[in-house]
This record gives structure tokens, sequence and C-alpha cells, in this order.
């Protein structure tokens, strides 16, 4: 992706150019999703924002207009819970192509009991990684028909420390929130390594790669009103946590940097510099259990079961 500025591609302060590119980034209406947007918005390109609330959607569109002078943001109702509907989100598009999606809504319990979507899987697990796996599929024709298009996964520092249990994959037999959606993060940073080697091994000019925000805070973030307003609270706990931790704004730049920067290459692992946790971005080795190419492929293969469709093969399974 060339750019016309003379600022290096991986700068957090001032974006290369990416004008006539259009880019969807799911989630985009809260948290480091926003922030994706936001910052990808400056770029002059045009940013759409995927949320399943369109009232949320609308005030995210604009809070980034009214930062982002000139700001190309639209937005469209996109519920990864509820597979059925996201062909028609993706025809909702009404565009030709797209040249990088950002995989990066989610959604975590904190608490007891244990929900599903309406197509009856585990509600953290189907959203974050099946969503994402049939949305992608929905999208490879207008992936494919951009130069290079990219999919960037955004996956979390919780997976690091988490296994998969293949043989219950949705926490049927032994559900615990924290544990159900770290293990949904991980399925998701599987999945995007393992697309990156299928595309590569078709030939496509796809290319996919995996980032992680590290760990971002909500006490550390920029207030963003009404989209995010940090409290009094926030701020007396933001020096200590600020040793090791960052915002939200700051989790956003490995996903930015993973759209907009050249020298990335598909199937590598991106993340905050410091300890894996905050800083700007950089390449870091892919995890040894994401290594796993004999997990990754049980895990596609019955994701293909759950959801009916197998991503960048064009096939529907159902």
């Amino acid at each position: 992706m060339s750019s016309t500025s003379p600022t290096p591609p991986g700068s957090v302060e001032r974006l290369p150019r990416a004008d006539g590119r259009i880019f969807l980034v799911t989630g985009g209406n809260a948290g480091i999703g926003y922030f994706v947007a936001e910052q990808l918005s400056t770029t002059g390109a045009t940013v759409v924002l995927g949320s399943r609330n369109p009232a949320k959607a609308d005030v995210a569109r604009a809070s980034i207009r009214a930062r982002v002078p000139g700001a190309q943001v639209r937005t469209v109702q996109l519920d990864l819970a509820d597979l059925s509907s996201l062909e028609a989100a993706v025809q909702a598009l009404d565009v030709d192509r797209l040249d990088a999606v950002v995989h990066n809504a989610g959604v975590a319990l904190d608490d007891p009991p244990r929900r599903e979507t309406g197509d009856g899987h585990e509600l953290m697990f189907g959203t974050n990684h099946l969503g994402h796996f049939a949305l992608t599929h929905c999208l490879m024709p207008l992936l494919s028909a951009a130069p290079a298009a990219r999919i960037v996964t955004t996956g979390s520092f919780a997976a690091k420390t988490e296994r998969l249990d293949l043989d219950d994959l949705e926490s049927r037999e032994d559900y615990r929130p924290k544990r159900t959606y770290g293990r949904s993060k991980l399925a998701q940073m599987y999945f995007g390594l393992e697309l990156d080697r299928r595309l590569r091994a078709v030939g496509s000019t796809v290319t996919s790669v995996v980032v992680h925000p590290g760990g971002a805070l909500d006490s550390l973030t920029p207030s963003r009103p009404p989209v995010h307003v940090r409290t009094t609270g926030a701020l007396i706990l933001k020096a200590p946590a600020g040793l090791l931790l960052q915002g939200k704004h700051a989790g956003a730049w490995p996903a930015v940097r993973a759209v907009l920067d050249p020298a990335v290459r598909g199937g590598e692992l991106w993340g905050p510099r410091v300890f894996g946790l905050r800083g700007r971005p950089r390449r870091e080795p892919v995890w040894s259990h994401l290594t796993d190419a004999t997990a990754a492929a049980r895990l596609w293969d019955a994701t293909c079961d759950m959801t009916g469709v197998d991503v960048g093969l064009g096939v529907d399974l159902g």
C-alpha cells in the first residue's frame, strides 16, 4: 500500500494515506474497534463501522467525523451472533471490493450462566469465532476483487495461556466465562493463521494477519464522549496501571499497522512492543501453541461443520 507521506508506515502519529481504499471494522462503534476506525479514517480511506446496534454506530460515526475533518465513515448493521444475517449485511455494504476487514467485534461475559446464540452456539465462541469465520466466507468475493486485501484478526493476550479443548469447543461440559472467552479468542487466532496458509496454497492475493492489543484498559483510554467517557475514579487508577498497560487507543495500533503497512506479511502476529502488553506495535514470534497445524486443521473442520461454510473455497456446505 503506497503512501505519499515521508513518514514510515509504522508511525502511530501520522499514518500513511490510503485514499480510495475501503476498510470494514467489526465492532467499530466502541472500545478498540472505535479507535481502529478513528485512526484509519485519518488516512482518507472509506471506513465502514460494522455494528449490531445502529444507534450506537451512528453515535460513533458522528464522533469520528467531529474529530477527523472530511472523514469518510459509513455504518452497516452486522450481528455476528446471527449467521443467517451475514450475507445480507455484506450485500448492504454496496461496494465492488474491500481492501481490508478488521475482525475486532467480540463478546465477553464475566459471570455465569452460559448463554447461546439463536443458532444454538455458546455466545462468546459463536460470536467471536464462528461469526467472523462465516463473515469472512461472505466477504471473500469482495476481498479477492481488491489488489492486495488484508484480513486482520484481533486476538487477545488472554489467549496466550489458554489451550483449546477440541472435544468441547463450545464449553458444554465445562463452562467458565473467562476461560471460555480466552479460548474463543484463541480460536480466532488459530483461524487467522490457518486462513493465511490456505490462501497461500491457492495462490490468493488476499493475506491474513493476526494481532492482539496487549493490556488495553478503559482507565487509560482518552475520552470520546459519548462513545467513551473516562471517570474521575479511572483517572486515579491511570498512573500505576500505565506502567504495564495502555489505553484502547493504543491497543488499536497493531491492527491499524497490519492494515496499512506494506511490510506486514500474511501469517504474522503483531502486538505491543513492551512485554506484549503496551507500546508501539511490533512483529512478535507466533506463540508456540498457535504453531500446532494439526489443531488448527481440526478446528477449521469443526468450524466448517458448525457454520456450514468453508472460507476461501466459495462453497456452501449447508
